[in-house]
């Protein structure tokens, strides 16, 4: 198969992707505006450094036989079977609109080298009716074509997570909407290479609807279970223990309470779909949902004024020992992570900080040390954050010893209460 396929946008989308098709045969050729980037990828290096199975060998093997390479420019979109967008598309919550200024970059690049014939796809999330509002009229005015007659254009929302991005790319269905129904057959053809999942086509409209409608149930769902963690913490009860038994009842499916929600896409996705109705209609059950996430690393931080209040410690007198600056369990992705919001609260009110995360080893303004030993070491209190399985055998008799004062903020359930009381430290968790 010799057919090119290009994909903007070299991030923890568009380089799982780049890699399937290459493994299916295709000539794949990646354009990221970041040199270093371009650099790694074609050296054969995944820029991804969390647990990400099978990525970097099928990267580097893919690269190696000359199917996948990657480049800062947009020429080599002249004569492209398919062009896959996978930018980045995150939301002003000062402005509250949508930024698709990396967007709109790279679809002016793309009008101005884009050839009769080609299929253009969005994998990014958009707001519902960006596709005939942005995406349509860029692409028609730089190219000097006309959408679904000179050339072909759908959107396939991206449906992956940090840790398994191969794994999600290849088995989870997906919706794909076209601009009219050549469009979106021709998008179900592409896609059924490397998706063995079911593809359903419908238009542009429905899939933007559908990607951001997803994301936002989630939210709420996330949202419920943060509310009905801050009600067990008043109650002296443990929310972990509700969830298990609330979902012995049939039909019941509540989530799991944590420091905050972080990742690119539900931090913004619900955003995106209220904008989508702008004008006509305020989504309020959304919003509220967005606030309640939104609070959490702000109630880790009252969690953790009280444990040193209990300890008789003060804010400014305290080292605090972050554990966990990626959103997500074993990935390295820190997009919107609640570590930031704890980290620049906590150093607001006066504490020393410093961090440790087994795959970021920069973040923010704060030190990071590369030995989970030396971050505890004479520390006041340690604000567990992200739930890295690097964190699930940590020995409390051997964190004792380390530690100036035994103070534990758990935000993500990884220790035992009554045992981490029963130790001797003062321990305040979410939800218990």
């Amino acid at each position: 198969m010799d057919r090119k396929i290009v994909v903007v946008g070299m991030g923890y989308v568009g380089i799982p992707v780049a890699c399937a098709f290459a493994k299916k045969g295709f000539n794949v050729i990646g354009i990221n505006r970041s040199k270093p980037k371009v650099d790694m990828i074609n050296q054969g290096e995944s820029p991804i450094k969390g647990k990400e199975p099978h990525l970097q060998e099928l990267l580097a093997e893919q690269v190696s036989k000359k199917k996948l390479s990657a480049t800062q420019n947009f020429s080599v979109c002249k004569d492209a079977y398919a062009i896959l967008i996978s930018v980045q598309t995150p939301f002003d919550t000062q402005k509250m609109e949508p930024n698709y200024s990396s967007l709109e970059s790279a679809l002016k690049d793309i009008g101005k080298n884009l050839s009769k014939g080609t299929l253009v796809v969005i994998e990014s999330t958009i707001a519902p009716t960006t596709m005939d509002k942005i995406v349509k009229p860029i692409l028609e005015e730089e190219s000097g074509l006309t959408a679904g007659k000179d050339f072909y254009l759908a959107n396939c929302p991206e449906r992956v997570m940090p840790g398994r991005l191969l794994q999600n790319i290849k088995e989870y269905d997906r919706v794909v909407g076209g601009i009219n129904e050549e469009s979106a057959n021709m998008a179900v053809e592409l896609y059924s290479n490397i998706v063995e999942g079911e593809l359903f086509p419908t238009d542009s409209l429905t899939a933007e609807i559908v990607k951001t409608a997803e994301n936002a149930y989630r939210d709420v769902q996330i949202a419920f279970a943060n509310e009905i963690a801050q009600i067990c913490e008043k109650l002296g009860m443990n929310a972990y223990e509700v969830k298990d038994l609330v979902n012995k009842c049939p039909f019941r499916d509540m989530h799991i309470p944590g420091a905050g929600v972080g990742g690119h896409c539900l931090p913004k996705d619900s955003w995106l779909l209220a904008y989508g109705v702008k004008n006509k209609l305020s989504p309020k059950l959304i919003a509220l949902a967005r606030n309640i996430n939104d609070f959490m690393p702000h109630h880790m931080v009252e969690l953790t004024e009280s444990a040193l209040s209990e300890a008789q410690l003060k804010m400014q007198d305290a080292v605090i020992s972050i554990l966990g600056v990626a959103y997500l369990a074993d990935s390295d992705d820190t997009r919107n992570s609640p570590a930031q919001t704890i980290i620049n609260e906590l150093k607001n009110k006066g504490a020393k900080i410093r961090a440790h995360d087994p795959f970021v080893k920069d973040f923010e303004d704060v030190e990071m040390s590369d030995n989970l030993d030396e971050a505890l070491a004479s520390s006041d209190c340690l604000v567990l954050v992200t739930a890295h399985s690097a964190y699930q055998n940590l020995k409390l008799d051997h964190i004792k010893k380390l530690m100036r004062n035994p103070i534990i903020v758990d935000g993500r359930n990884m220790f035992d209460k009554d045992e981490c009381i029963k130790m001797g430290f003062v321990y305040f968790g979410i939800g218990k």
